[in-house]
């Protein structure tokens, strides 16, 4: 209890010290991850602490809030299928979801980190309180108050004022800043699929003065749901996954942003679905954006089934089309995306010349799955230097595939189960 007691004292007066040394900071090392939840084990805080990061991000489903119902197909409460009347998933109360976080922050692995590095974060929907909300959800100005006590947010910050958890920071000496902004993608949302708003009025306004304002090095725009995939445009009509493609119009009001800013060095960071890629797009800004996502920390896809299937979920990830995924030969696997738990790595080599960016999601043993190599070059507005034939690969949307090949996952899944229905029918 004492070990515990001086961990926690440690992380309080380390996260004084560098907020008020941002200014200062020569960042070299950046962890970041998503989905965590605290009644799992979490022994990737030991492959997260070994690579010692400066500044750790949470990009939301920091905690799994909500209450998670069972499927049901039958009787007076069907929680699944073509005649659903009752949700999935229901909020929790107010105390529980504090219980949770106390749960969360309390983790070992997590406290030795927060006793050495810089914890930041923004939130998803289950540590909001409620699967796939947005504005419309009641708790959200209570739950903000639970979500910034975790980050030990001081009490006087404009966070704890303001509609919504987004915010910004800056660290390092002049020429060589890291700017982090930290996006919310729950508050303010429209409702799916009404290509609505995602930010909202206030937050676009300020993330326009943000990457308006003083150059930095390097930008990272951190998102909680994926912002170059549009995997739903392929996945669908079988299911569909929460991402800005959903929002075209506010994806497209994104890249415009960060073109007209002229900013150099943007990419995004981001979670939610559950499995590990990197993504890019080489026909929004003057150079590629990169979407590194990093999802889970306990979660993975791969995890619905036993160990000896799990190539079915590899496979259906190499099948499904994706016209934005980064493949090279740092992938584990051929789809160049990982299902089982991971964190995201970011190492900036500042004495290189360019400056070099290696990026990487990484595994529970902290060995990289997937990644890329960045010249800081590269990201330079106005200043391509990509290829033709790599422009035209990577900016193809999903929704712009011919339709046998956009749909090819449907026509397989739909292929077998009416072989299926045809056997069965001719052993009966």
């Amino acid at each position: 209890m004492e070990r515990l007691v001086a961990a926690v004292l440690a992380a309080g007066v380390l996260q004084v010290l560098l907020a008020s040394a941002d200014d200062h900071y020569l960042l070299s090392r950046i962890a970041f991850g998503s989905c965590a939840n605290q009644s799992a084990p979490q022994p990737i805080w030991d492959a997260i602490n070994k690579f010692d990061p400066q500044v750790f991000i949470w990009l939301g489903d920091n905690i799994y809030g909500d209450i998670r119902r069972p499927f049901i197909f039958l009787g007076k409460e069907r929680t699944i299928g073509p005649w659903q009347n009752a949700p999935r998933f229901i909020p929790s109360s107010s105390s529980e979801m504090l219980s949770r976080y106390n749960s969360a922050k309390n983790v070992p692995g997590y406290l030795r980190l927060r006793a050495k590095a810089k914890v930041v974060g923004t939130w998803d929907d289950h540590d909001y309180g409620l699967n796939d909300a947005g504005k419309e959800f009641s708790a959200k100005s209570t739950n903000q108050r639970l979500l910034l006590d975790f980050l030990d947010e001081p009490q006087d910050s404009p966070r704890r004022k303001q509609a919504g958890v987004y915010t910004s920071y800056t660290f390092g000496p002049q020429g060589k800043q890291v700017k982090i902004i930290l996006l919310d993608t729950r508050y303010h949302r429209d409702p799916l699929s009404s290509d609505g708003s995602v930010l909202g009025d206030s937050q676009w306004s300020w993330l326009g003065k943000e990457l308006r304002g003083p150059p930095s090095a390097i930008t990272i725009i951190g998102s909680s749901i994926q912002v170059i995939s549009n995997l739903s445009g392929t996945t669908g009509p079988l299911f569909y996954m929460e991402s800005w493609g959903r929002f075209p119009k506010e994806r497209d009001r994104l890249f415009k942003l960060i073109n007209d800013s002229k900013r150099d060095g943007v990419f995004f960071i981001s979670g939610d679905v559950h499995f590990g890629e990197i993504t890019r797009y080489d026909c929004a800004a003057g150079y590629p954006l990169y979407d590194i996502t990093s999802s889970g920390l306990t979660q993975a896809v791969e995890k619905v089934l036993p160990s000896p299937l799990r190539f079915i979920v590899r496979f259906l990830a190499w099948f499904t089309p994706s016209t934005m995924r980064v493949k090279n030969q740092n992938c584990r696997y051929r789809s160049c995306t990982y299902g089982e738990p991971n964190f995201g790595a970011i190492q900036i080599d500042w004495d290189a010349s360019p400056v070099n960016l290696k990026i990487q999601v990484r595994d529970i043993n902290g060995l990289p799955v997937t990644g890329v190599d960045i010249s800081l070059s590269e990201l330079q507005a106005w200043n391509r230097t990509i290829k033709a034939g790599q422009d035209q690969r990577h900016c193809t949307l999903e929704v712009k595939l011919p339709w046998i090949v956009r749909y090819r996952l449907a026509i397989l899944v739909y292929s077998v189960l009416a072989c299926k229905q045809f056997l069965m029918l001719l052993v009966s």
